[in-house]
């Protein structure tokens, strides 16, 4: 399974960015494999508008099945959603922490964007 991360830098000790649409860079971990990724978000990091559809838009294109993120707007949840994948909101402090968390089950599935719109 390929689990995408909002990740500030390239390495599973990043910190997992506050911000989904605005990170900096998205993990990739294949769980089955172990063997990770950096994907650039470097387009939507200032964007006007529209950064968590195009940062969805991403995450989709990589080929992962869940998102694990601080924090989730709703206009990019409904895009994940609509791909089939699966979102967890976590606090977890870096990339290597909530990996942890995930394959340990600890995080839920989220329902729905967990912050609004144009979030800062």
């Amino acid at each position: 399974m390929r689990v995408a991360f909002a990740a500030s830098e390239d390495t599973l000790e990043a910190a997992l960015d506050h911000r989904f649409g605005r990170a900096a860079k998205f993990i990739v971990y294949d769980t089955d494999t172990g063997v990770f990724e950096a994907v650039d978000n470097v387009q939507n990091v200032n964007a006007a508008q529209g950064a968590g559809i195009q940062a969805a838009q991403t995450v989709s294109q990589t080929g992962a099945e869940c998102l694990v993120a601080r924090h989730c707007g709703p206009k990019a949840f409904r895009v994940l959603s609509a791909a089939g994948i699966t979102v967890y909101n976590t606090d977890a402090p870096t990339v290597a922490a909530a990996l942890e968390a995930f394959q340990a089950g600890r995080l839920e599935p989220a329902t729905s964007g967990d912050v609004e719109g144009h979030w800062v």
